[in-house]
């Protein structure tokens, strides 16, 4: 997934209304002398709570798994690349750490142990729109595999930029939508994308791992993408959309997910046909406790 600006679920309510009652009904007074459910809703329904900005030192497991197929539907291969985030370092900063490059080429078998890349390895940096850079990406080569890398980056920043940067406009079940998305830009001398319009809803209060938390979906369409790499060229478009969990009492994420399906026409040097590709791409983040 080349989005900037941007499987199961476990311990979620089944409703968002339901794990409102559920959860905050345990800590508040049950609606009495006078106080109505109606109340109850609109004290915390009515506008999204306060989230603390949180600075705490906090690591988490992000899981990226991008699946292949051609128009068909037939399987041709899958990619994971895994990491462990870790912020509120000193002045703001960021780290990556134990970064793996998995591939395989059996549908039903599961990933081998994967290769660390030791470039990415105690990656530090501050999470601004710098990180669209080349600059940013000085000592990682130009392959593959460093792309999917360099999305870790991105994709933390999006999911940072969908939870919270937006909190002050957000309505319960209203859609707030970011036109100003900067439009095309490069990706760090990999290739160009283009976002159309990115989405967001406030959808409710939830629970999660015993956390109370204000979900948030984020959604795009239409989005351009553009590579030109040694040895590879590629068109297409693609779609993402995610759900992020975030803490009432401490602002931070407690789990995040995104989802997005791209199809390519690529051109590999040395092949005459070009291929048409398309990649589902399952993206799961996780505290580590």
């Amino acid at each position: 997934m080349y989005n900037l600006n941007f499987k199961a679920m476990k311990k979620i309510s089944n409703s968002v209304l339901t794990g409102l009652f559920l959860s905050l009904f345990s800590m508040l007074p049950y609606p009495s002398h006078g106080q109505s459910e109606n109340a109850v809703i609109k004290k915390y329904l009515g506008e999204l709570p306060n989230l603390p900005v949180s600075n705490h030192l906090q690591k988490y497991r992000m899981t990226a798994v991008y699946t292949n197929r051609d128009l068909y539907g037939n399987f041709t291969g899958k990619t994971k690349i895994t990491g462990d985030y870790t912020m509120g370092l000193e002045n703001g900063n960021v780290s990556w750490n134990n970064v793996l490059h998995s591939a395989s080429d059996k549908f039903e078998e599961p990933f081998p142990l994967g290769k660390k890349l030791e470039y990415a390895e105690n990656f530090i940096y501050l999470p601004t729109y710098k990180m669209l850079e080349p600059a940013s990406f000085k000592n990682f080569p130009n392959t593959a595999e460093a792309v999917f890398a360099k999305n870790l980056v991105w994709d933390m920043l999006a999911i940072d930029e969908f939870g919270l940067k937006h909190k002050d406009s957000l309505k319960l079940n209203k859609i707030y939508r970011i036109r100003d998305t900067g439009g095309k830009f490069d990706m760090a001398a990999i290739g160009n994308y283009t976002n159309t319009e990115i989405q967001l809803i406030w959808t409710g209060i939830s629970a999660f791992d015993d956390e109370i938390c204000a979900v948030i979906e984020h959604r795009a369409i239409d989005n351009m993408i553009e590579l030109d790499m040694p040895g590879l060229k590629s068109k297409g478009t693609e779609q993402y959309w995610g759900t992020s969990w975030i803490s009432l009492k401490t602002g931070l994420i407690e789990h995040a997910e995104m989802y997005s399906g791209t199809i390519q026409e690529i051109k590999i040097d040395g092949m005459k046909d070009k291929l048409l590709v398309k990649t589902i791409r399952e993206l799961r983040l996780d505290k580590i406790k």
